[in-house]
């Protein structure tokens, strides 16, 4: 049995792949550690992992002060979380030992605290990957077509920040790829190697698991007897950007009264009795199972998440992507490229427009066919057991 630190930041979407991967760790034998914020305690706990928290409101403050509108800004807002986040875990972990770490890909420092701790490293990487030249090449506009009094400000806050880190922790950042993705000797990525954009680009330290598909622990009650023979259109836009009262109000009036049964989740950001009179046709609920509601679904209506996106694919249910932010509009383009769905802009949504594209996706088999090839892949890919069977190889490959 080996001890395993894991190392992860606050959000659904890089919690949840994990889970699967947790519990077939502690399955094999190993003891798990698993580091997150105070809202995820439970959730990881009942995979039988050892649970501990560090500060997410601190996690989260240090983060958006780096500033939201370049790329570098988010690097740098990722290395001012690393005096919320590193000397928060090595006092919790003092003179324990571990034999390995797993850290997320973009949150957490966990390439820093794989270098203090001198301990292999598991890369856990819940969106598309990056090789170093595809993250420069985003990352060059920035250099070659901001104006110098705005690049300059952030770059030397990059170089003292970097500065900052070797003094405290006798750490070396090379590049700013180092910060924002965690490169490490083995990279789970979560989807498979034909969604991934680009995917004969990456070596064999990427490994394509597809989507960590698990048990939820979640107690919410969900009637499914209105679904049952019923094929509903589910609409969802993810548990952070899920506050949009009007694009509510703009599915009522696309789909409302029509003869599609419509399952909306709305989160906990927004109240039902804001949105006015709902349709007959309509279920619309805080929360919904939505991995037991996709078994039913014929159609997506999401915001592109990666978690939503790989779930939806991997039961075979076409999608419209409305993207938001981050990494949704290179999953919608992905969408659209391999055949199973149809991108949209939210700027340029109107009722018509959703209720003409929802009908084209119904009606045109090739969505279907598009979207059951992915399935195939996905559910073939091997999840989060192939994940663990790419972790026990790497500790044989250092004698763990």
């Amino acid at each position: 049995m080996a001890r395993v630190l894991f190392i992860n930041g606050g959000s659904e979407g890089h919690i949840n792949p994990t889970v699967g991967v947790v519990q077939e760790l502690i399955a094999r034998g190993e003891e798990v550690v698993y580091f997150t914020i105070e809202a995820y305690r439970e959730r990881m706990e009942k995979t039988g992992a050892t649970v501990r928290t560090f500060d997410g409101q601190k996690f989260i403050k240090a983060f958006i002060s780096g500033g939201r509108n370049y790329l570098l800004e988010r690097v740098n807002g990722l290395l001012l979380t690393a005096d919320i986040v590193i000397p928060s875990v090595l006092e919790q972990i003092k003179g324990e030992h571990f034999d390995y770490i797993i850290h997320d890909s973009m949150f957490g420092c966990g390439r820093l605290l794989a270098q203090i701790l001198q301990l292999p490293a598991i890369n856990s990487c819940t969106s598309f990957a990056q090789t170093k030249e595809s993250f420069d090449q985003e990352l060059e506009p920035f250099f070659n077509e901001t104006h110098p009094e705005i690049v300059k400000p952030i770059q030397d806050h990059f170089h003292s920040l970097t500065k900052i880190v070797k003094e405290k922790y006798d750490v070396e950042i090379v590049s700013p790829y180092e910060v924002f993705c965690n490169p490490a000797p083995l990279t789970i990525v979560y989807t498979t190697k034909d969604f991934q954009p680009f995917g004969e680009t990456f070596d064999q330290s990427y490994k394509f698991v597809g989507p960590s598909i698990s048990t939820r622990y979640t107690q919410e009650y969900f009637d499914f007897t209105a679904l049952k023979g019923n094929s509903p259109i589910y609409i969802s836009l993810g548990t952070v950007l899920n506050q949009s009262i009007d694009f509510y109000k703009l599915c009522f009036e696309a789909l409302g009264n029509t003869d599609h049964t419509v399952v909306m989740s709305i989160g906990d950001k927004v109240h039902i009795s804001d949105l006015g009179e709902v349709p007959k046709n309509f279920i619309v609920k805080s929360y919904v199972p939505q991995m037991d509601v996709l078994t039913f679904t014929k159609l997506f209506i999401t915001h592109g998440g990666m978690n939503s996106t790989n779930e939806a694919l991997y039961y075979g249910v076409p999608l419209v992507v409305i993207p938001l932010s981050a990494d949704q509009p290179i999953i919608a383009r992905q969408v659209a490229n391999i055949g199973a769905g149809v991108a949209l802009q939210m700027q340029s949504l109107t009722p018509s427009l959703l209720r003409e594209t929802v009908e084209h996706v119904l009606n045109h088999p090739s969505f279907q066919i598009a979207a059951a090839k992915s399935s195939e892949s996905f559910q073939s890919s091997g999840g989060y057991r192939q994940a663990v069977d790419e972790i026990f190889e790497l500790k044989r490959q250092y004698h763990i």
